[in-house]
């Protein structure tokens, strides 16, 4: 048996990212990924609000014939309160509905947005990853965070403090044994003794699904230079927030020798049907305006968009279709 690695400080050998990512059947320089609720009754004690798992498949299948690519999901215990008060509503599992989804719509590309590393052991993040990319016949990405809702941390007992170094020993492991099926590291917070990962998935020559990290920080924009093959912004980015982050993403590359062309590049932005809608963010207007900031997005070089319609119902991602036209339409 081999000695395992101390903590490291980037991919084990063979675990190095290739910049690999999922390819539009409609050939946009810029796909369109959607994120989907799930939501479940909104406190203890009140009826049921309707969105089970059926009523989420057949979201995910208007989103799709809406003209959307790509579906997302979080991965919380909780809805996060942005004020990070107390939680008071109810979430699905990630891992479980998205298996669902998977079999349920076969071929359609799908991942968590992001999965939080605190919530399970590294080695039960690859294996159900490797499972999710057979289920879905290799259209999964696996994007990963460190985390940053507290209350659902203290919630279940669950450390919140260093939250980035645990990440990184996790990060390497998680990398390791879904690139190259194995994994051997001795860490603070984990640990992979000769652990294999088997059985893989159908691109397990290509070295797994593609590994996507949510990051802004230099701490966390280092790591995805040196592991991921993606990276998304900040959650909901606007167009202005982008060119520092983006500068910050290519000087990170160059500290760890990465051609910053190898990494894809990914936003988010909240999108309103709701003339009342108080988040100055929020983008708003016309089919035609709305897909003028999307294009802002793909000349500033990304790959994908996220797009969360507020609110997230079957007649809004209706209402979204005239405005991928417009996209497409250029």
């Amino acid at each position: 048996m081999s000695a395992p690695e101390k903590t490291a400080l980037e991919p084990a050998a063979g675990a190095q990212p290739t910049g690999r990512w999922i390819t539009s059947p409609r050939q946009r320089p810029m796909s369109l990924a959607v994120m989907l609720p799930l939501l479940r009754p909104s406190r203890p004690g009140e009826a049921d609000n309707g969105e089970d798992f059926w009523v989420l498949v057949e979201k995910a299948k208007l989103a799709i014939e809406v003209g959307f690519d790509m579906i997302w999901f979080p991965d919380h215990f909780t809805l996060a309160s942005p004020d990070l008060s107390p939680p008071t509503g109810g979430i699905w599992e990630a891992w479980t509905t998205l298996a669902g989804l998977a079999a349920a719509l076969p071929g359609v590309p799908m991942g968590p947005m992001v999965a939080c590393t605190g919530f399970h052991n590294p080695g039960s993040i690859a294996k159900m990853a490797e499972t999710l990319e057979s289920i879905s016949r290799g259209n999964f990405v696996l994007g990963v965070g460190c985390g940053w809702y507290r209350p659902e941390y203290e919630m279940f007992g669950l450390p919140f403090d260093r939250r980035v170094d645990r990440f990184e020993e996790a990060l390497h492991i998680i990398s390791s044994l879904t690139r190259t099926g194995s994994a051997n590291f001795e860490g603070t917070y984990y640990q992979a003794r000769n652990a294999i990962n088997l059985p893989r998935g159908p691109r397990w020559q290509e070295g797994g699904p593609p590994l996507l990290l949510g990051a802004k920080k230099p701490r966390m924009m280092r790591l995805t230079a040196l592991y991921a093959d993606a990276w998304n912004s900040d959650w909901l980015a606007s167009v202005d927030d982008l060119p520092p982050m983006l500068a910050e993403l290519d000087k990170a590359c160059a500290e760890v020798g990465r051609d910053p062309e190898t990494l894809v590049r990914s936003s988010s932005s909240r999108f309103t049907f709701d003339a009342d809608d108080p988040n100055p963010a929020a983008v708003r207007g016309t089919p035609e305006e709305m897909a003028a900031t999307l294009h802002q997005y793909a000349n500033l070089g990304m790959r994908q968009h996220l797009v969360t319609i507020d609110p997230r119902t079957s007649e809004n991602f209706e209402r979204f279709a005239p405005v991928i036209e417009a996209f497409d339409r250029g």
